[in-house]
């Protein structure tokens, strides 16, 4: 088991340091992790890397070397390399399923516990939810925008090794096919794909000798790349060298609007109208929605996914929105606003629920203390327990991820599913304790009435 201890800000150590001298580490208190408003031209968010954030709670340990670092520097003292020395997480999380979609304001993943515990996950779960719901929410955009074809994930050579690894599996909840990264594939289980570099048929004296022993190794459902040299020889090579039946090939540079629809003509006109085209090539959304009217059967994207597609973080953020006065475990918690300009915090323990009509579409997000779907009608509720006095009890398969975010982007209305220049889908619905809603104030930056 490698620690996940250290994956934190020295202030969160320094913060519990101080308030166990003085007598207030061990309140009870709620965090709330959520986006103050979505990137710009963004209709809404995919909640990825819970997963993940359990599975890094349950390595979340101080253990001999951890602690003798911190004291060599300075950081722990007695008093608090005790306390972490048996630190083992003992509250309650509660959180959006993973895979579902989420908005400004969305209460995203809640830790209830002490002051202590729950503070020292700051830096962790940020920097997991802030990753992997970036990578996820571009990739949804992107299937969104390839109405069904398949896209592969192939970032991995342009994002930190591990990096890439989360990012592969925040891609497959987002609804990729599959992944280049074989690390992702043990880890995670997710279907891997990969045949050949531009190196591979450079690699031979010729073109032909180069497809040959691809095919001889892979079979003719293989992907031959055949804009090494001269696309169209290429081309007439492949289909010679299988009769006809080569399964696929790539493209990866040039026009591709323009030259799809040639190498679709060429394809045909030499008995190939099975052979499927993949393009790669730098795409990213806006590429691949521009390719809708193409004769394009599948994609494979890289860097603009494992980077968010120009939106590298969801800009989560972690906040206290209640506390206790005192260390008794069954003191009542009462709301605490962070006042900032700019930076408001809305108090107190919430829910969501996403309203529906009467046709299933989303009209709106509902957060509140209280919230509940309405009588006879489509409305749901978004969050589930995750964690249960320090058990994990929110554990899932990655399919249920994937197949949560499918179920969720289904019920966005029409002009949500817009890739350029979009705005929130559905607006941001904040309730007070005596029933006072407050759409989207939020995203001013204002604290409407605590909740």
């Amino acid at each position: 088991m490698t620690s996940t201890a250290l994956l934190t800000d020295m202030y969160e150590l320094t913060m519990i340091r101080a308030a166990m001298h003085a007598g207030t580490a061990f309140r009870r208190c709620t965090f709330d992790l959520f986006p103050r408003r979505l990137p710009a031209g963004r209709s809404y968010g995919v909640v990825a890397g819970t997963g993940r954030a359990l599975d890094a709670l349950t390595n979340f340990r101080f253990g001999p070397d951890e602690i003798a670092f911190l004291r060599e520097r300075g950081i722990a003292d007695d008093m608090l390399a005790d306390w972490l020395a048996d630190f083992k997480f003992s509250g309650n999380i509660r959180g959006y399923g993973e895979g579902e979609l989420f908005f400004s304001g969305s209460p995203v993943f809640v830790v209830e516990g002490s002051f202590a515990e729950a503070v020292v996950l700051e830096t962790l779960l940020l920097s997991i939810f802030n990753h992997d719901s970036a990578v996820a929410s571009a990739a949804s955009r992107m299937t969104l925008a390839a109405e069904g074809r398949p896209i592969i994930e192939m970032g991995g050579r342009r994002t930190h090794e591990w990096a890439a690894v989360a990012a592969a599996r925040a891609s497959w909840i987002a609804g990729f096919g599959t992944s280049s990264d074989l690390e992702a594939g043990r880890s995670w289980g997710i279907p891997v794909s990969g045949t050949a570099a531009h190196a591979f048929t450079m690699l031979f004296d010729s073109e032909e000798d180069a497809f040959k022993a691809q095919l001889e190794a892979m079979g003719e459902q293989t992907t031959l790349l055949v804009d090494t040299y001269d696309v169209d020889d290429a081309i007439r090579k492949a289909v010679e060298l299988t009769d006809g039946r080569i399964g696929a090939i790539r493209l990866d540079s040039g026009d591709l609007s323009i030259e799809v629809r040639r190498v679709r003509k060429l394809l045909d006109s030499l008995g190939a109208p099975q052979t499927r085209i993949i393009v790669t090539s730098d795409l990213d959304e806006y590429q691949i929605a521009a390719l809708r009217g193409a004769p394009v059967d599948g994609f494979g994207v890289g860097t603009s996914v494992v980077t968010g597609s120009g939106h590298p973080t969801c800009g989560m953020v972690y906040k206290m929105v209640s506390r206790a006065d005192s260390d008794d475990p069954d003191a009542p918690q009462h709301p605490v606003v962070k006042k900032s300009l700019n930076k408001g915090t809305i108090g107190g323990r919430k829910t969501a629920m996403r309203q529906l009509d009467e046709h299933g579409t989303a009209v709106a997000e509902v957060i509140g203390v209280e919230v509940a779907p309405r009588a006879a009608s489509n409305d749901r509720m978004v969050m589930v327990d995750l964690v249960r006095d320090g058990e994990i009890v929110g554990a899932e398969p990655l399919r249920a991820a994937r197949e949560r975010h499918e179920r969720a982007r289904a019920e966005l209305p029409l002009f949500g599913k817009k890739i350029s220049r979009a705005e929130q889908a559905i607006p941001t619905v904040f309730v007070s304790r005596d029933g006072e809603k407050t759409e989207n104030i939020y995203l001013m930056g204002e604290a409407p009435a605590n909740l």
